[in-house]
């Protein structure tokens, strides 16, 4: 039950992802759709981690398959930056507020670096063919 509630949440996710990049290119017509469409989820999925987080911080309470689905299904499809942020505001919760800005920082950095380094080193393998 619990993996189907995850794999259900996920596919969800995944065609939300898509239908609101479909929907920002059909209605801006921009090559920045794609931009704009990523920072639309990045904050829409942040802003329901953070309510969900906050509903059930506060005492309130979904079912496991519930918050699996929601949490990590459909919010994990939509956008990692919901779960990133979440790892943050645990981080600092928890009185690691240093870890929390390093790793916040260093998720970034590292993940745009590495991504750049290997865009460069696998375009330049495309091009020699």
């Amino acid at each position: 039950m619990i993996w189907l509630a995850i794999a259900i949440g996920g596919a969800m996710g995944a065609l939300a992802r898509y239908g609101t990049t479909q929907a920002v290119v059909s209605v801006s017509g921009t090559t920045l759709a794609s931009p704009i469409a990523t920072l639309m989820v990045n904050i829409i999925g942040s802003a329901i981690m953070g309510a969900c987080y906050g509903f059930l911080a506060g005492g309130g309470g979904f079912s496991e398959p519930m918050r699996l689905f929601l949490m990590v299904g459909f919010l994990g499809a939509l956008t990692t930056f919901s779960t990133f942020s979440l790892d943050v505001i645990m981080l600092a919760e928890r009185g690691q507020v240093i870890l929390a800005v390093l790793y916040a920082t260093g998720s970034v950095v590292v993940s745009v670096s590495i991504f750049l380094m290997l865009y460069s080193l696998f375009r330049g393998l495309g091009s020699v063919g």
